[in-house]
């Protein structure tokens, strides 16, 4: 896995490629009823089954890069190190490492080096936004009750 600070930001050229793939696509990905299609290489003539998921992850790769952003694809069972789980959550690795030993987020050790599995990350990113959108939510309906709030 490239650490996120070695993936370059898209061309202007590689964008415009991809608005174009991308529609092209979308479209024929909207015609699609089979979970195994078919694509030809034009240049070479060559067939290949490709499972419909990964043509719907090539859509939104696409998408993503014809908007001039970069695009890392990390499997899900991937292990990372608490400097790159740090980064990905968005904050310092000593206030990862208690996270982690306050068990919010599981990980195993091996020897001193802790490693912490990609999606437990992810899932701990999510849980934390749900968290903070209800505490939003719980704030604004007491604004609202005192009538700090104008809805």
């Amino acid at each position: 896995m490239r650490p996120l600070e070695d993936i370059d930001r898209p061309s202007k050229e590689e964008q415009r490629a991809a608005m174009e793939s991308y529609g092209a696509l979308a479209a024929a990905l909207s015609h699609i009823h089979s979970d195994y299609p078919e694509i030809e290489i034009e240049e070479n003539k060559e067939r290949i089954k490709i499972p419909l998921k990964a043509l719907q992850l090539l859509a939104k790769i696409l998408k993503e890069t014809s908007q001039g952003k970069p695009v890392s694809i990390v499997p899900v069972a991937t292990e990372i190190t608490t400097q790159a789980a740090a980064e990905l959550i968005g904050c310092s690795r000593p206030h990862l490492v208690r996270l982690l030993e306050q068990g919010g987020i599981n990980y195993t050790k091996i020897g001193k080096h802790r490693r912490i599995k990609y999606q437990d990350v992810i899932d701990y990113k999510k849980r934390m936004k749900a968290e903070q959108r209800k505490l939003l939510i719980e704030i604004m309906k007491a604004d609202e009750e005192t009538g700090m709030y104008d809805s």
